[in-house]
This record gives C-alpha cells, sequence and structure tokens, in this order.
C-alpha cells in the first residue's frame, strides 16, 4: 500500500514539475526582466508624419511585449530638431525620428541616403540600395567617419515631393529665377544652381514666411502635411512632381552604446518594425495624400498643376552640376554616388523593361 501510495506522490510531483517547466518556457524571454525604456524624439510636433512615428513605436513596444517600451516625444521636446542628431550621440536622447537632410550641414553625403540626385529610381528603390546594395554599410562607414556614437534604420518610402506652391502656374523653368524658396538638403544646392535664392526653414515656419513675404514659393512634402500647414491659404498654384527630392523616407537612429547593451531579440525588433513600417507608411499615406490632393482642389480652390517636363530636365542638369562639384571635392561622396548609380543602372533596367505603362491603363478606365 505505502509502495502504491508513494509511486502515485512521485508521479503527481513530476506532472506539476512539467507543468511548471512548461510555463516558464512558453512564458516569453523578453517579457520576464524589467522593462527597458528609451527616449525619443520626433522632428514633427504634429500631423501625419507625427503619426508615421507613433506607428514605428507602436510596432516596436506591441512586438517587444514589455520588454521594452519607447517613449516618443513631439519635436522640441527636449532639444531642437537641427540638434537630434547631437543630442542622440551624446546620450541625452536614446533616439530620434527624422530624416537626414536635417544634419546633412554635418555632410553633403548625408543627403544622398534619401534626398539626393534621382537616377530613375523611386524611394522604394533606395531603400532596396540601401538593405540589398551596400547603402547601409556605406551609412555605418560614415558615421564612423563622422565620429557618432548612433546606428540608424531607414524607413517609409515617400512618393516624390511637389515642387510646391507658387503664387502663379511654373510653365517654364525661367520664372523661376529669382524666386525665394524653402526646400533642405540637396535639394538646396540644385535650386541655387537653377537661379533661385534659397531659405532653408522648419516646417512649421513656413506657410507663415510665405504669408509675410518672406519667400514666395515652397515646399515641404505632400498634399496632407501642406494643407495641414494651411499653404492653400497663402497660395493657390500647387505644381506637382519634380526631381528636387523626388525621394525620401525617414530616419530612425538610436545611441549606439545603449543599442549594443540592448538583448538581441529587442535589436531585431527595432529593425524589422522599421521593414513593416515600409508597408503601412506606403499604404496609409498613399491614401491621405490622394484624398487631401482632392479637398485643396474641391474645398479649397486650388489649382493643380503638374510640373512641366522641361523643367524636370532643367532640375536634372542642375543635379548634374551639383553631384560632380561635391564628388571632385569629396572623395567618400563620390563613392556613394558610384554605388547608388550601379544600383539604380541594374535595378531599373529590369523595372523598366518589365513594368508595363500604367497611365495607359488608368487613362483606358478614368479618362
Amino acid at each position: 500500500m505505502n509502495k502504491i501510495l508513494n509511486r502515485r506522490r512521485f508521479l503527481r510531483g513530476t506532472a506539476l514539475a512539467t507543468t511548471a517547466a512548461a510555463t516558464s518556457l512558453a512564458a516569453p524571454a523578453l517579457a520576464q526582466s524589467k522593462p527597458i525604456v528609451m527616449k525619443m524624439q520626433a522632428a514633427w510636433g504634429g500631423g501625419i508624419f507625427l503619426e508615421n512615428a507613433q506607428s514605428y513605436v507602436k510596432r516596436v513596444n506591441d512586438m517587444a511585449g514589455g520588454a521594452l517600451k519607447i517613449d516618443l516625444l513631439p519635436v522640441n521636446s527636449v532639444v531642437k530638431t537641427s540638434q537630434m542628431q547631437d543630442a542622440v550621440h551624446r546620450g541625452v536622447l536614446d533616439a530620434a525620428h527624422y530624416v537626414p537632410a536635417y544634419w546633412y550641414s554635418k555632410s553633403k553625403t548625408a543627403s544622398l541616403f534619401g534626398t539626393g540626385p534621382c537616377f530613375g529610381w523611386s524611394s522604394q528603390e533606395v531603400l532596396g540600395w540601401v538593405n540589398y546594395g551596400g547603402g547601409q554599410e556605406l551609412f555605418d562607414e560614415l558615421m564612423a567617419n563622422l565620429g557618432l556614437n548612433v546606428v540608424s534604420f531607414f524607413n517609409s518610402p515617400m512618393p516624390a515631393q511637389p515642387l510646391g506652391w507658387f503664387k502663379n502656374e511654373i510653365t517654364d523653368a525661367a520664372q523661376m529665377k529669382g524666386l525665394k524658396y524653402r526646400t533642405v538638403g540637396l535639394a538646396a544646392d540644385v535650386m541655387l544652381e537653377m537661379g533661385l535664392s534659397v531659405v532653408q526653414l522648419p516646417g512649421g515656419e513656413i506657410q507663415p514666411a510665405m504669408k509675410s513675404g518672406l519667400i514666395d514659393a515652397a515646399e515641404f512634402n505632400n498634399p496632407t502635411s501642406d494643407r495641414d500647414f494651411g499653404m492653400q491659404d497663402v497660395a493657390k498654384h500647387y505644381m506637382l512632381a519634380s526631381f528636387h527630392q523626388s525621394q525620401e523616407f525617414f530616419e530612425v537612429t538610436f545611441n549606439k552604446k545603449k543599442f549594443n547593451k540592448l538583448p538581441d531579440e529587442l535589436k531585431s525588433i527595432i529593425k524589422y518594425a522599421s521593414e513593416a513600417e515600409n508597408s503601412n507608411f506606403y499604404w496609409n499615406n498613399t491614401k491621405r495624400y490622394s484624398e487631401d490632393l482632392v479637398k485643396l482642389q474641391e474645398e479649397s480652390g486650388v489649382n493643380v498643376h503638374r510640373t512641366p517636363d522641361s523643367v524636370m530636365a532643367e532640375q536634372l542638369k542642375a543635379w548634374d552640376k551639383v553631384v560632380d562639384r561635391i564628388a571632385s571635392e569629396d572623395p567618400f561622396f563620390a563613392k556613394v554616388i558610384e554605388s547608388q548609380k550601379a544600383y539604380a543602372k541594374e535595378v531599373m533596367n529590369y523595372l523598366n523593361l518589365n513594368q508595363p505603362d500604367y497611365k495607359l491603363a488608368y487613362k483606358h478606365y478614368f479618362g
């Protein structure tokens, strides 16, 4: 009888131990320690870009299961936008959400990561170059050359940015000469080459500057943001399509020392959340931009025009001069340009041969 009872107790204890072990194994390893909190400042005070930053942060936080929590702070919460990269480098901020054009004064090569010349490619292909054409390695090399303690990921392929807002329709490049025009990054060099007087302003200052006459024309990024800024109240001619910034995306940058201390699982979540946000951004933003373009036309009386090919051809000529000049002075800039050209030549050869003329199908159905 005792042997039977002992055997029953043994089996019951073994079953409990097995259940406990299984429960322990089933619990995510990431959730068993105290959450790591990281402070990330965005370059956006509101609008769709802040929503995009929130979307990326939500993906990280959801996948981390409580092991990592990124707190997103709006623009100027800790430092000014122009100081964000330095703040991440020093550890004043753990991370930042912005675009490379906002810190390209340190190196004009930075503008090649999103706001460089167009080699017949879109933002999608530039991100392809970053991930599969050696772009990320070149960016990391640039960070090392500049002595910056940061690691960055890129996401959210933006559609080409409009030429912008003007008092009159632009039908010829000659009309633009002498205009005081707002843009950022290498696009400033391109517009200077075309004879414009360039003013670099933060997004929130564009509309007041145009209203006061400080600038004559301006671009920011897209119909939704432009409508939120109230550009329709200071100009009625909106020129779509341009090569000045025909491809761009966000940079999500982290303090390198803090990032390197994270468990490998959390590093992967930060990286792959960035990739996941690519699709969400494109689907969400192109729909919103389309809706707001219609509202600008129908509700605000904005005249929407496509920039003439002749103007964009002049932009390409200006790009050639700017790129050749900088490349002759900066070997690393030239190295990045050659890498981009090699990738674009190969990939766009396939895409251009394979893609049908979507405009042809659009006209067939919608006129």
